[in-house]
């Protein structure tokens, strides 16, 4: 039997979940989650075969969601399952630790498809996606200014445009003042940048604000 761990804040998605799920004769969902909190609450009371993740949740971004969880259970498949296009974060969900991305709008049997997947120790994206990851790439998907970004400087990239403080982002990342404003100086230099304001245009215009 699959044991899903389900993670979404919207009660409707969960509830559509269970629907699915609930189908599928060899399928279980043994977990449901709102929050991050709640998600690795339930990680530590028991195991499961997957992990069914919004990366869209309250808090902190979604990147550092699904890194948490490779942290506490190294060996969980994680399915990303968000709104979020998959030209946008993809890439960069999988190398976090993601083992696959789906979007919500598609069908239901695409998701049991995906499900199977990565549980059978599998990745799984879209066919133009992989098409493009098995003729190498993946390590440069998107070729625009933030795919350049290490994993902090994108993420610090983020905080910034949602308006966040130096100080504020050094306490909630538990870093000094000094290490953000040397990653902000690498991000602004690898985007070939020198404001925030460039920050913040670039970012809403490429709907970067979330996850």
């Amino acid at each position: 039997m699959i044991k899903i761990l389900i993670t979404d804040d919207h009660a409707v998605v969960r509830r559509g979940l269970r629907q699915i799920i609930g189908d599928v004769s060899d399928m279980v969902i043994a977990g449901e989650a709102e929050n991050a909190t709640e998600m690795l609450e339930l990680l530590s009371k028991q195991d499961y075969s997957v992990l069914v993740l919004d990366i869209s949740l309250p808090g902190r971004s979604g990147f550092d969601f699904v890194s948490q969880v490779k942290t506490v259970s190294p060996e969980l498949p994680i399915l990303v399952y968000t709104v979020h296009p998959e030209d946008q974060f993809a890439v960069r969900m999988l190398k976090a630790g993601a083992s696959g991305y789906l979007t919500k709008d598609k069908p239901p049997e695409e998701l049991i498809k995906a499900i199977r997947k990565v549980v059978s120790g599998g990745r799984y994206v879209s066919a133009a996606l992989g098409e493009q990851l098995a003729l190498g790439l993946g390590q440069d998907l998107a070729r625009l200014p933030h795919e350049t970004l290490a994993h902090r400087e994108f993420q610090i990239m983020q905080l910034i445009v949602l308006g966040r403080m130096t100080k504020d982002i050094a306490k909630e990342l538990c870093l000094s003042v000094k290490t953000v404003s040397t990653y902000r100086a690498r991000a602004l230099k690898k985007m070939k940048m020198k404001t925030n304001s460039e920050l913040t245009r670039y970012a809403i215009k490429h709907n970067l604000l979330t996850p």
